[in-house]
């Protein structure tokens, strides 16, 4: 069977692809090896109708109007804003650091004018290398030994099941610093969550009657049985090459979720926890969707090595394969025969709307 575009994944890069696509007159066949479209933002009612996020909490945020106006062609937002707390030596810390993560750690009361001196003076006491080499060198050399620590150090080692220093520089390149107190997790200009839910969102964008989808298919089992002009991939990279320079690494989660009957369980819609138990953080749903309920539903984060493909990890080792794949990418690209874009294809992080921004990029010059 004959299709103009075959794209494999219906997650948003694989959505958005599709979408661009079809609107150009192209018959477009989308192939999705789970049972539900959305990718990693899929969301569902549970059973005490609390919206939940099948693979933990998604915020979407944005600084590019062009993409925020791209998302609300196809949904409503509720716009929120998104606050974490990290629960370090027994207590509840704002995250990211901010002039009142740094008083109630140190037990000071500096003024918004003095955070970047007294950051500074914790650096100069520290020790790290510069340039950085490794993601420790990395945090350090921005707000010193003590928040390192506190905050980055045991987290980092739960999240990627590493000492820090194996993991590159690049995974802390800019950690987010306030001098203010402005305790939201992120600035961008434009953040939100889809009213109807993410899933709700895909759906729309999917709805265009030159776009087939089939779900639950393996496209490496069933791919001799179509042909195309333009292949689009979504997956796993190493996959698509049989790993012929071997198996990138990805770290997964295991998502435990649990409805407590009472109407709040914690303060914000996620904590942190860096050193205490075996969970990295607690996600409370309704905060995110702004539902009513009687009851309540959070889920514990427990990191680890198998499963789901969540996270690239950024060793030497993995970014010295990466390239190699990628050259490969590039010539099938310079072919035109194969367009890859997203997380898993590019073996690169994104957040949700840099996936949407690079997949406009690379999908609207295509004829």
């Amino acid at each position: 069977m004959y299709f103009d575009v075959l794209i494999v994944g219906a997650g948003l890069a694989g959505s958005v692809s599709a979408r661009d696509l079809a609107e150009k007159g192209k018959k477009v066949l989308v192939i999705e090896q789970h049972k539900h479209i959305g990718g990693h933002c899929h969301d569902y009612k549970n059973n005490a109708g609390i919206t939940v996020h099948t693979y933990g909490p998604h915020i979407f945020h944005t600084i590019h109007k062009e993409v925020w106006d791209y998302v609300n062609r196809f949904t409503e937002f509720r716009y929120f804003q998104h606050r974490v707390l990290s629960y370090a030596n027994g207590q509840l810390i704002p995250f990211p650091i901010n002039r009142d993560t740094i008083n109630k750690v140190y037990g000071t009361s500096i003024s918004t004018n003095d955070v970047n001196d007294f950051l500074a003076k914790e650096v100069k006491r520290s020790k790290f290398n510069n340039p950085p080499r490794n993601f420790r060198d990395a945090v350090v050399s921005q707000v010193g030994e003590t928040l390192y620590e506190m905050f980055f150090k045991n987290y980092t080692i739960k999240q990627w099941e590493r000492d820090p220093e194996e993991l590159s520089a690049e995974v802390a390149r800019r950690i987010p610093v306030r001098e203010n107190r402005d305790d939201r997790y992120f600035s961008d200009q434009y953040q939100g969550i889809p009213i109807p839910g993410y899933t709700a969102m895909v759906e729309q964008i999917l709805n265009h009657e030159n776009i087939s989808l089939m779900l639950g298919a393996d496209y490496f089992k069933i791919k001799d049985d179509f042909k195309a002009g333009l292949t689009i991939y979504t997956g796993e990279l190493d996959r698509f090459f049989n790993y012929k320079y071997g198996k990138l690494e990805y770290r997964s989660l295991d998502l435990v979720f649990k409805t407590i009957d009472k109407e709040w369980y914690q303060e914000v819609s996620v904590v942190n926890y860096p050193n205490d138990y075996d969970w990295t953080r607690i996600t409370e749903y309704k905060h995110l969707s702004g539902e009513e309920s009687p009851k309540t539903t959070i889920s514990f984060e427990y990191p680890k090595a198998t499963g789901e493909p969540f996270y690239v990890v950024m060793t030497k080792e993995n970014m010295e394969a990466r390239e190699k794949y990628m050259k490969e990418v590039e010539t099938l690209e310079q072919k035109k025969s194969h367009i890859f874009i997203g997380r898993l294809a590019e073996y690169k992080y994104y957040n949700m709307d840099q996936v949407i921004k690079s997949t406009l990029e690379k999908i609207r010059p295509v004829k």
